[in-house]
């Protein structure tokens, strides 16, 4: 049995949310994505080989590890996805040639036993993450065989056994001329990720911006309009793009991936999208004050809270994960003028200089769940 830690003496800073507690899971590899379904909780791990850990999280005082799924030799299987009773597992190759390269369907009628149900071969460095709140499609941002670039493909699940790649959009230019960012790297238009609403998906195109698709027809996605402009001058490295459809607007985080800091600082930029084929930025929310960066480990935007159905959902509020900053929310109300609501850093964990508060999943109570990059580890909070 995995037992929560006493939070008492891990805190750095908190602010408008009540620390509960910190427990991980066995093992030396990092946290990445977070789902927390039917009281299980699933946790993408940052390592070769590593798989995903599955918790019994039915009384968050009391989690209880129950073991790890889908690993294969090589691969990080660092993002998973949780709807209809599936569990879906990226499968991509990083450091090292991985055995199986993909995305895992894995049965969830037992949420405590999740068992292997059909997979798609990509081939090439496979998947890297992916969006699915239910219903026959999933959308996937993959390198196949063949590809140099991530891409979004839409996968269709009418039948979870044998998950087939039914659509695909990729952007068209090639690159930019190399900039400042990435130390002179060329400029990289890869698809991050999609979040989908409705019959549009948002997708995080990293030194592009971020792209609205018509999904309308999911075998044929059809770019609509985009948010870009920015990189490499003012940054890249676009993330998520999260669209807030009932007030017409969309928050687009970069991704931090300097250590020390090392980069212009990555934020999150809010979006009005009164009319969606031209969008209009409204505010860049200015990356938190304090002595964050030059410590050790990434200082930076990351992830943004996805409003996932089942999850806590909220127009006004914005969570989003800072690295070596924690968590940091947002008040929205007057987009124009972001005011930071509530934060959270605890203490680093043993041997690290810093956390590295890396994803985050808020449940329909208001509980946060927050993995850390290197240590694995799960910190818990509530808004209070």
């Amino acid at each position: 049995m995995t037992r929560v830690e006493p939070a008492e003496g891990a805190v750095a800073e908190s602010r408008g949310v009540r620390p509960l507690g910190l427990f991980r899971a066995p093992g030396p590899a990092g946290g990445m994505q977070l789902m927390v379904y039917r009281g299980h909780l699933y946790l993408g791990r940052l390592g070769p080989g590593a798989g995903v850990d599955v918790f019994d999280v039915r009384d968050p005082a009391r989690p209880r590890w129950l073991g790890s799924v889908a690993a294969q030799a090589g691969a990080y299987t660092a993002k998973v996805q949780t709807a209809d009773d599936l569990l879906l597992v990226s499968y991509e190759q990083r450091d090292e040639p991985a055995s199986r390269t993909g995305l895992g369907v894995f049965d969830l009628s037992d949420p405590a036993r999740p068992r292997p149900l059909g997979f798609l071969e990509t081939g090439g460095r496979g998947v890297h993450r992916m969006w699915y709140a239910g219903g026959r499609y999933a959308y996937v941002s993959a390198v196949p065989a063949g590809f140099r670039e991530r891409l979004l493909l839409v996968v269709d699940l009418a039948d979870p056994r044998r998950p087939e790649a039914v659509g695909r959009w990729a952007v068209e230019e090639a690159p930019a001329a190399a900039g400042p960012e990435g130390r002179g790297a060329p400029l990289r238009y890869n698809v991050h990720h999609a979040v989908v609403a409705g019959e549009s998906a948002y997708a995080g195109c990293w030194d592009l911006g971020a792209v609205i698709l018509d999904v309308s027809d999911p075998r044929r996605p059809r770019e609509v309009a985009r948010m870009t402009g920015w990189a490499p001058e003012d940054g890249g490295h676009t993330h998520t793009a999260l669209p807030l459809p009932g007030r017409k607007l969309a928050a687009v985080s970069d991704e931090a991936t300097a250590e020390d800091g090392r980069e212009t600082p990555k934020t999150v930029r809010l979006f009005d999208l009164r009319d969606e084929r031209r969008p209009r930025l409204l505010a860049r929310i200015p990356p938190p004050a304090g002595r964050y960066a030059g410590r050790g480990g990434r200082f930076g935007a990351h992830n943004l809270h996805e409003n996932r159905p089942g999850a806590f959902r909220s127009e006004t509020l914005l969570f989003a994960t800072f690295f070596s900053a924690g968590l940091r929310v947002y008040d929205i109300s007057r987009p124009s003028q972001p005011v930071e609501a509530a934060c959270f850093l605890p203490e680093p964990p043993p041997g690290q200089p810093v956390a590295q508060v890396n994803d985050l999943f808020v449940d329909e109570g208001g509980l946060v769940y927050l993995s850390d990059r290197r240590h694995g580890g799960i910190w818990l909070v509530e808004l209070s």
